[in-house]
């Protein structure tokens, strides 16, 4: 689908998502030809319907995007309270999850401005032993141009969501 029109309902999915659930799942194709999946936590989106991403830990990803450079990234609202009410009423409020679906660039550093944003969002933890371990050295960026997406239906309790 087309995503001009529904960038902002988009991103709403997927900050709800990242507040649920910490990661989005960033999918890719191996190169025998089997998909391949890669939780990633430290992904922004900006309003220019592109993104980025942090990338300190994955093998396989990168080794993925040198032959392909084609993503799938899917963000699902794991709330229990939204997702209790929603089958509760046999409705949801808003869609639970979407697919993003776009190119990835090439790795580069990350500016210090994203940096900033990276630091904002996992500030929370930064007293904390893992905090020291996992966070504090994410140096390294790709973007992500995003040129369709994919809304997840699940039966009529997503009908007219979009």
């Amino acid at each position: 689908m087309e995503i001009g029109d529904n960038w902002g309902m988009i991103q709403k999915v997927f900050d709800e998502a990242y507040k649920s659930c910490f990661h989005f799942a960033v999918a890719t194709v191996n190169k025998d030809g089997s998909p391949h999946v890669t939780p990633i936590g430290g992904l922004f989106l900006r309003d220019d319907r592109t993104g980025f991403y942090f990338e300190e830990f994955p093998s396989r990803l990168p080794e993925n995007l040198k032959i392909n450079p084609r993503v799938c990234i899917m963000a699902v609202n794991a709330d229990k309270m939204f997702w209790g009410k929603s089958l509760f009423e046999g409705k949801f409020p808003a869609l639970p999850g979407v697919r993003l679906i776009g190119n990835a660039g090439e790795l580069r550093e990350a500016k210090p401005e994203e940096n900033a944003i990276w630091q904002k969002k996992v500030g929370f933890a930064r007293a904390m032993k893992g905090y020291k371990i996992m966070w504090e050295g994410m140096h390294h960026v790709r973007d992500i141009k995003f040129d369709s997406f994919e809304p997840v239906y699940l039966s009529e309790m997503t009908t007219g969501l979009i």
